[in-house]
């Protein structure tokens, strides 16, 4: 198949959209099909083959409610005229996707799209797009959704929408099958000391101030833990992270140490291997790539009720998950757990060695066998041929 992804950001620019449309976008080729990849424009990709995908740059920016500008009508020329067989657009409200809406008529292949959570349905500023949008997905001749449960899916349901099918997220074999037991040793960290670890941007959602906060509280004698996360310029909140990381170990007389890390991804990687559990008190999220990497290094998580967290622990059996409340002077859909809780579920969950082992082969178990990118490579490549949905996994 000729299949071109849409997708606002790539490679090299990291995320949860560029992670899931780069593992697709190089297993497809390595499936022997040709993987175009229309995106942002920038300037530090040089190169416009990578691993076999080609990449369309175009200087576009925005979405159809804050408006889009740069080289729109490039785009939608490009997509509309180019000689694919599939298109699959990954994420709403945002340009790459926003700007095909009018042109979905003249687009003469198959259609695909992948709405990745519907983050500003609750958003009044967006209420006379989620007014078009059933109209608009009609016109697809599949819709992706990572959960079974979340709003994006039951927008659609509600909206009498058909060709629906569930494929969730997952994480990669070739990555998490190497195992690089150095990581503690290389960031100081005692191989007996327990240590927490999450991964998100420091946009300021991601729920690392309240992971410092538990890890304050949570009576776990001396304990590290690692925040990765790379920087959001606009929005972020590393600032207070580097204070807050700082108090920590003053306060603890270096007992507890929190380690602010944007390191290579392979180190990303070594650090879930090293790692005792995963906490993820995240705001708001769709399907969170990190909780399936949590399953891939054999790491049980506590995670918000976000997203479809709660069905990834079903799906997996290795996560608990904290009841959350709406998040005050957060755009509405923004929630925050209670930090006694959150407290309380480390302590319970690092007391529990036993519970934790548990977990943790039942959560790898899963991802071997369902929710790995190798596998689920295959079920897009289904979605686009148009064959039967397989039932959800």
């Amino acid at each position: 198949m000729r299949i071109v992804h849409t997708v606002e950001f790539y490679h090299p620019r990291t995320g949860g959209s560029q992670e899931v449309v780069r593992q697709l976008s190089e297993l497809m080729v390595q499936h022997g099909h040709e993987v175009t990849v229309a995106t942002t424009a920038c300037s530090d990709r040089p190169q416009k083959l990578i691993n076999g995908v080609r990449i369309a740059e175009f200087d576009c920016q925005g979405n159809a409610v804050r408006g889009m500008t740069g080289e729109i009508q490039k785009y939608q020329d490009f997509i509309a005229g180019g000689s694919f067989d599939v298109v699959m657009s990954y994420a709403a409200q945002q340009w790459a996707t926003d700007a095909l809406f009018p042109i979905l008529d003249q687009i003469p292949y198959r259609k695909v799209i992948s709405p990745c959570g519907f983050s500003g349905l609750y958003d009044p500023a967006y209420k006379q797009y989620f007014a078009d949008l059933p109209a608009i997905l009609a016109k697809y001749q599949r819709l992706i959704f990572h959960s079974d449960t979340y709003r994006d899916i039951e927008f659609c349901r509600s909206n009498k929408l058909a060709n629906i099918e569930v494929i969730p997220n997952g994480a990669s074999a070739a990555e998490f099958n190497v195992v690089d037991p150095t990581f503690r040793s290389r960031y100081g960290i005692p191989a007996n000391r327990p240590m927490l670890l999450t991964v998100g941007s420091h946009t300021a959602w991601k729920g690392h101030e309240e992971a410092i906060a538990a890890f304050v509280a949570a009576k776990i004698g001396a304990a590290s833990l690692v925040i990765i996360g790379n920087t959001n310029a606009s929005l972020g909140c590393l600032p207070r992270d580097h204070v807050a990381s700082k108090w920590v170990r003053w306060r603890s007389l270096g007992r507890r140490q929190v380690f602010l890390l944007n390191p290579p991804r392979a180190d990303v990687i070594a650090a879930y291997h090293a790692a005792d559990m995963f906490v993820f008190p995240s705001n708001i999220e769709c399907s969170p790539l990190v909780l399936f990497e949590a399953l891939a290094s054999k790491t049980p998580f506590i995670a918000n009720d976000v997203g479809n967290s709660r069905e990834i622990a079903a799906w997996s059996g290795s996560g608990m998950i904290i009841p959350t409340h709406p998040k005050p002077g957060a755009p509405p859909g923004y929630c925050q757990c209670d930090i006694r809780t959150l407290t309380a579920a480390i302590e319970e969950l690092l007391g529990d060695k036993p519970r934790r082992a548990q977990m943790a082969a039942a959560g790898y178990e899963a991802w071997r066998t369902r929710f790995n990118w190798e596998f689920l490579a295959t079920r897009y490549e289904a979605a686009y041929r148009n064959e039967a949905a397989d039932p959800l996994r």
